[in-house]
C-alpha cells in the first residue's frame, strides 16, 4: 500500500508547507519514504508516500520521471503482469529500475492511454503528461485502490484518503446526505460520490482525463 497526492492551481502556487502537511496525513500508507515533483511554475505538485517491495533501491522512488522528463507518474497499486509488459516493450524504452512503476510509465509512452487495458492488477494512477499538458487519474477494474478527487474554477485535487483533501482547506467537511442513505441501502457509498460534498471518487474501470490549458475534465 502506498499513497499519492496531487494537486493542480489555475493561477497561483501550489504551496510547498501545506502540500507536505496534506501528504503527512497518508504517510502511513507509505512509511518507507515519500517524494514530491513540482512542475516548472509550481502550479502543479505531485506527491507519493512508499512502500517499497519490487525495487527497494532509490531508483524505484516516486513521483517517477521518464527518461525523456516529459511523463510524471504517482501510483499506488500492484501490476501482476508488469514482467510480461516489460518483455513487450524493451526494444522501445531504455529501463532502469525493476519497479512496475516505471512499466507504466513506458506502457503509456508507447501505447497511449489504450496502455490501461493491458494491466493486470490493483492500482491507482496519476499521469503528467508534460507534452499534452494533461492529467490522466485512472482507477483499476474494480476499484481495489481508491482515487477521491475535489474539483472547483481554480484547484484540482487527487489523493487516495479523503483526509489528505481536507487538510487543504479548500472544502468544507460537510456530510453529503444522499450519500448517507445510500450506506444504509447498499452498505457502501456507489461512485462517484462520497460521505463528503464536493469531493467524488472515481469510479473502478474509469479515468479521469483534466487538460490544464482550459482546467477542466471529462471522466
Amino acid at each position: 500500500m502506498c499513497g499519492i497526492l496531487g494537486q493542480i492551481n489555475k493561477s497561483d502556487f501550489v504551496n510547498a508547507d501545506l502540500f507536505c502537511q496534506m501528504l503527512q496525513t497518508i504517510h502511513h500508507r507509505g512509511p518507507d519514504g515519500n517524494g514530491v515533483y513540482y512542475n516548472e511554475n509550481n502550479c502543479l505538485a505531485f506527491g507519493h508516500t512508499r512502500l517499497a517491495f519490487l525495487d527497494l533501491s532509490e531508483a524505484g522512488k516516486q513521483p517517477f520521471i521518464s527518461n525523456n522528463e516529459q511523463i510524471i507518474v504517482t501510483f499506488n497499486g500492484e501490476i501482476y503482469n508488469y514482467l510480461e509488459l516489460k518483455k513487450e516493450l524493451l526494444n522501445s524504452y531504455n529501463f532502469i529500475t525493476n519497479t512496475d512503476t516505471e512499466v507504466i510509465i513506458a506502457a503509456y509512452q508507447i501505447w497511449g492511454m489504450e496502455f490501461v487495458n493491458k494491466l493486470k492488477g490493483m492500482f491507482a494512477i496519476a499521469i503528467y503528461d508534460k507534452k499534452i499538458n494533461k492529467i490522466f487519474l485512472v482507477r483499476d477494474r474494480f476499484g481495489i485502490k481508491p482515487l477521491y478527487y475535489f474539483y472547483n474554477e481554480n484547484h484540482l485535487i487527487f489523493a487516495s484518503e479523503l483526509k489528505a483533501i481536507l487538510a487543504a482547506g479548500l472544502v468544507k467537511k460537510e456530510i453529503d446526505y444522499s450519500s448517507f442513505s445510500d450506506y444504509f441501502v447498499y452498505r457502501y457509498i456507489p461512485s462517484p460520490k462520497t460521505i463528503w460534498k464536493n469531493i467524488y471518487k472515481i469510479p473502478p474501470a474509469n479515468y479521469l482525463t483534466f487538460d490544464m490549458d482550459t482546467f477542466s475534465f471529462s471522466l
